[in-house]
Order: C-alpha cells, then sequence, then structure tokens
C-alpha cells in the first residue's frame, strides 16, 4: 500500500477558456477526440503513466477556464505534484494568460520553480496561428519549464505533455533512495 500511495501523482491542467484542455485530457485518458464544446467545471480523471519502469497512478484535474479577473483557487495549487499550462495557437490572450497562471501558482506555493509543462494546443490550425513555437518555447524558457505543442484533433503530442509532466515533476522530487540524512533533532 505505501508504494502505491508514493506512486500517486496529482498534475493540473490550466489556461484560458476554449485552448482544449478538456480536449487534451479526454484525448490522453479516452483516446479520441471531443468535437464540441462544453465549458468545464472541474473533472478529475485517472490513468497509469509509466516512467523509467516505474507505474504512477496520475490524477489529471482538468479545471474551469481561467481568466485574468478569475480567481485562481488555491486547491489548484497547493498538493499538486505538476502543471500543464495550455494556450491555444490561435489565441494571443490565452498565451498572455499563461504567465499569469504560472505567476498565481508561485505565489500560491511560495516557490521559485514549479515542475511545469507549457503547451501550444491546436497546432493543427495553423492558418489561424497567432503564437509563433519560437514565442511558446521562449516563454517556457523563462519559467524553467517544458514546452510542447499539440494537436488533440489529431492526436499529436498528447501522450508527450503527461510524459513530460511527470519526469519534471521526478526530475524536482528529491530521491528517497540512500540512508536517511542525519538532522540536528536530539532525543534525550
Amino acid at each position: 500500500m505505501r508504494g502505491d500511495l508514493l506512486n500517486n501523482r496529482k498534475i493540473a491542467v490550466l489556461g484560458s477558456r476554449s485552448v482544449g484542455k478538456s480536449s487534451l485530457v479526454i484525448q490522453f485518458i479516452e483516446n479520441h477526440f471531443v468535437d464540441s464544446y462544453y465549458p468545464t467545471i472541474e473533472n478529475t480523471l485517472s490513468k497509469s503513466i509509466s516512467y523509467k519502469g516505474v507505474e504512477y497512478c496520475c490524477d489529471i484535474i482538468d479545471t474551469a477556464g481561467q481568466d485574468e479577473y478569475s480567481i485562481l483557487n488555491q486547491k489548484h495549487a497547493i498538493g499538486i505534484h505538476g502543471f500543464v499550462l495550455v494556450y491555444s495557437v490561435t489565441s494571443r490572450n490565452s498565451f498572455d494568460m499563461v504567465q499569469i497562471v504560472y505567476d498565481k501558482i508561485i505565489n500560491f506555493c511560495g516557490v521559485t520553480q514549479i515542475p511545469c509543462v507549457i503547451v501550444g494546443s491546436k497546432a493543427d490550425l495553423e492558418q489561424s496561428r497567432q503564437v509563433s513555437k519560437t514565442e511558446g518555447e521562449e516563454l517556457a524558457r523563462q519559467n524553467h519549464a517544458v514546452f510542447v505543442e499539440t494537436s488533440a484533433k489529431n492526436n499529436i503530442n498528447v501522450a508527450k505533455v503527461f510524459e513530460l509532466c511527470l519526469a519534471e515533476i521526478e526530475r524536482a522530487t528529491p530521491s528517497q533512495a540512500g540512508p536517511p540524512k542525519s538532522t540536528n533533532c536530539l532525543i534525550m
């Protein structure tokens, strides 16, 4: 049982409204594309992901879309192991929101860096593109995050998003291997 708990990971998928967060999650979990748009309130789905020979049970939290004025709930920051921040390559506003959401998470968590994948979704809509791949890569670099462009419709790089997020989580998690570290605690 204890080993199972150690291998549970929570990943929050955040971003502006209608950028394709739910399509990304559903394509990953259920292997199909949802063409119609229904605003998400919040949904948590689970899937096992294998990383470096270890099975992880990942709870993927598909959140409601954020905008500049909505309150990002602390539950979307506290207790979350990794973050997938999604924007649509066809929306400059959704791209700008990624930095705002990232900054709110950093503020809630009281850290300088988080395990994070920045995702440019809807890459199949090249004719409507407003954000270049280079801009997405630069945003990720500035925030010490990983970057990938996806198409949930064509199932391009969908699984890679969650594999990269798990890799970022594990990279940021101190190893449990080796002898326990000595402390300055003295028991009398």
